[in-house]
């Protein structure tokens, strides 16, 4: 079985001071995205594991869905009114937690999708670094899969999530790849990142595109949606159906031949991290701007189910940058 090592930056050794006091571990707020989602559930355990392993406080909240803004807005709130020390949120939109952040001062890790850096320098918020993976990147992968799963040419359809946001630059990394191929976009919809809303667009392109070849969705939940469709349509097998995230149910669609594909994030240690992350930051060390987690594009010749595995680093060079997680994840056949 191929093991592909993938270092994660930054940093290194945690530098203990020599006195014998002993401190209290600083207390974190996480407010992650709505926990309907599978993606942001394997986020919340990644969290709870580090945190565990390192005694450290973690206060958690979550809206009631992906599409709740206004409750996630208000589970900020809430959390910041309880003054942590160093808080790990992971915004729908880049913009809307801005006014709930105001005037707070801890450092702030941000998870997935990072808010917008200018209005938060308005606001004056310390935003310690964002953890996540490069969405436009992911979609240019998603995009040289579909070419090479078409041979090059044929109709594709695009689910996206909102008009804003991660799903837009997925969705626009993905067009830049199939640029100067014979793949050719010939409908697009939003669905909110939600399965049923996916099936119901992709059920009217099928009809209306008869002659379309695949598919690629902002998210597993989506491309779910759309396998369905393809499904009642009778033509599973025919339609190539890329989703990303690599979440569970989208992992077992590839290996049964539902879904062709995903580019797999790994929220689990996207969690792990910003629990270091903020433990990191609340010590004063400076961290990177961001933090770019890995990708990989999950077929039905690699498709695995395990869960990344963090190693400490045990760098301590001088001059080294203040954290560093290490993952492995296993790439092959399941036996």
């Amino acid at each position: 079985m191929k093991i592909l090592t993938i270092v994660i930056a930054v940093a290194a050794a945690l530098l203990l001071s020599g006195g014998s006091e002993a401190r209290q571990p600083p207390r974190l707020g996480v407010v992650l995205n709505g926990l309907d989602n599978p993606y942001f559930v394997a986020m919340y355990q990644g969290v709870k594991d580090e945190a565990a392993q390192r005694g450290v406080p973690v206060s958690f909240r979550a809206p009631q869905s992906h599409a709740d803004q206004a409750g996630q807005t208000a589970e900020v709130r809430a959390i910041v009114a309880t003054k942590k020390d160093c808080y790990a949120l992971s915004p729908i939109d880049p913009t809307q937690l801005v006014g709930a952040l105001r005037g707070v001062s801890q450092p702030v890790v941000f998870l997935d999708s990072p808010l917008d850096r200018a209005s938060a320098r308005k606001a004056g918020l310390q935003i310690a670094t964002a953890i996540g993976s490069s969405d436009f990147g992911a979609g240019k992968l998603a995009g040289g899969e579909m070419v090479s799963l078409l041979h090059g040419k044929g109709q594709v359809a695009l689910l996206g999530g909102f008009p804003t946001g991660n799903g837009v630059l997925r969705l626009e990394g993905f067009q830049r790849a199939i640029a100067g191929t014979g793949v050719h976009v010939v409908a697009r919809a939003n669905a909110g990142y939600v399965q049923v809303k996916a099936e119901a667009e992709a059920a009217e392109m099928l009809q209306k595109h008869p002659q379309l070849a695949g598919f690629f969705a902002a998210n597993d939940l989506m491309a779910l949606g759309a396998a369905d469709a393809v499904s009642a349509a009778g033509r599973t097998g025919q339609v190539a159906i890329i989703g990303m995230d690599g979440i569970t149910e989208a992992l077992d669609a590839i290996r049964s031949g539902e879904m062709s594909a995903t580019v797999s994030q790994y929220p689990y240690v996207m969690g792990r991290m910003a629990v270091e992350a903020c433990l990191a930051a609340a010590r004063g060390d400076v961290l990177p701007s961001r933090v770019d987690a890995p990708v990989a594009v999950v077929t039905r010749a690699n498709v695995v189910r395990s869960e990344p595995i963090p190693i400490p680093s045990r760098d301590c060079s001088a001059g080294s940058p203040s954290w560093v997680i290490a993952v492995q994840r296993a790439h092959g056949p399941r036996a």
